[in-house]
């Protein structure tokens, strides 16, 4: 379903239960969430790129080398996270153009307005989560 470029503000709409599930409204308040919310992440992604490339001098006290690295390790992990979470905005920006947004993916049920406006990227509703968390926890390597 392509969404056309109706007004919406992020900051004056209030998604609402009496609105039909991802009418159109909808569909471009998620959108515009979605890429607002990769621009920031993108824009994270590269300051840590660039503190990386600018503090490469190598300490000469073992004690500063090693808080250094332990600063590299963390930085590199939240790098990885942001991607990761680039890739789930896009998976659900692309959900958004072929209409299934919004939709659990394994109940096919709506997802609810809460949880997406908490949650964007969610793919599965309460229901479906607390279900799959709790085979996590029942079948967790321990």
């Amino acid at each position: 379903m392509a969404v056309s470029k109706k007004e919406i503000n992020l900051n004056n709409y209030k998604l609402s239960e009496k609105d039909p599930f991802m009418c159109e409204e909808q569909l471009i308040y998620f959108k515009l969430k979605l890429e607002k919310w990769r621009s920031e992440v993108m824009a994270d992604s590269e300051k840590t790129r660039e503190n990386l490339q600018n503090n490469n001098t190598p300490e000469a006290d073992v004690a500063d080398r090693a808080s250094t690295e332990t600063e590299r390790s963390l930085e590199l992990r939240t790098r990885d996270r942001q991607r990761k979470l680039v890739a789930k905005i896009n998976a659900a920006l692309a959900r958004i153009k072929e209409g299934s947004y919004g939709y659990c993916i394994e109940t096919g049920e709506p997802i609810g307005l809460k949880r997406l406006d908490a949650r964007p990227i969610a793919l599965l509703s309460i229901q479906a989560q607390e279900r799959h968390e709790k085979y996590e926890r029942s079948h967790r390597d321990d």
